[in-house]
């Protein structure tokens, strides 16, 4: 009988996760690098679906002391997260969700140089015991080897792929025609749904420019924008990347659509709304 792997990749979601690397890893905290490692491992803690560094304690040059009780929180009944029903009937703890709620055993620490200090975690898990887990989030600038990332470490069994498309697409809300083109880019990512990526003078809606910028590991920042319609505005709605990564340079300056909550008709076949953490 044959295995869909993402039948697999869904029930290892429910166990502590770990992989080595090969990269020089390097944190800084209040400009001082206070990690700098080359036996770094990646680790998802159960439910997390993107990883994190680990390095071994010898290799942080900062205090390491406990945390403050209540600092960090369990999450023992599963009721933290959001849902991703294509891969796992469990809620999912995407980069949204603390570091500090766990759902895994161990000893969360604090890590201080000076006044400033980021979260850690000693797992109690014997494959990585002499191991801090660190809260990405917490430090000021990472580098895997001389380059700088943001968001997240990557996923080396994720990918994303950018293909060009002559089908006609047009994003709806209702009767409402938001955007029409047959010059799209589709954005494939691991383990979500398809995304469209449109020429902006194929948008025949209203757009708004927006103060929200998010950050995505492969992608890079984007910036966002509303949707003006006859009944009010949709906040957020769609986004952009101006200054993408190596990977999304085909989708440089190109608008997507949270199609959870619009249409998106394909060659007049409206698609079904996927259910994600943005729905």
């Amino acid at each position: 009988m044959g295995l869909r792997l993402r039948d697999t990749i869904g029930r290892q979601l429910r166990e502590l996760r770990y992989e080595p690397t090969a990269k020089r890893i390097r944190a800084v905290l209040n400009g001082v690098t206070v990690v700098d490692s080359d036996r770094a491992v990646l680790v998802w803690e159960p439910r997390r679906v993107v990883p994190t560094y680990a390095v071994p304690a010898e290799d942080v040059a900062a205090e390491l002391s406990p945390q403050p009780p209540g600092a960090a929180r369990a999450d023992e009944a599963g009721d933290v997260g959001f849902a991703l029903p294509d891969v796992t009937t469990m809620r999912v703890l995407d980069p949204r969700v603390p570091f500090s709620v766990r759902s895994t055993e161990g000893e969360p620490v604090e890590i201080r140089t000076g006044a400033r200090s980021a979260a850690g975690f000693l797992p109690a898990d014997p494959d990585l015991s002499g191991y801090v887990v660190l809260d990405f989030g917490g430090f000021d600038r990472w580098l895997e080897e001389d380059d700088e990332i943001v968001g997240h470490p990557h996923d080396p069994f994720q990918r994303i792929d950018v293909r060009r498309t002559s089908r006609h697409v047009r994003v709806m809300l209702g009767d409402t025609l938001l955007a029409d083109t047959r010059r799209a880019r589709l954005l494939f990512e691991t383990m979500l749904p398809v995304r469209y990526y449109l020429p902006p003078e194929d948008v025949v809606a209203e757009l708004r420019p927006s103060t929200t910028t998010t950050y995505c590991a492969y992608k890079g920042e984007a910036a966002y924008s509303s949707v003006v319609i006859a009944d009010g505005v949709l906040d957020d709605i769609a986004w952009r990347y101006d200054e993408p990564l190596v990977d999304a340079s085909e989708v440089r300056g190109l608008m997507a659509f949270f199609d959870e909550r619009l249409d998106m008709v394909v060659d007049g076949v409206a698609r079904p709304r996927p259910v994600t953490p943005w729905s």
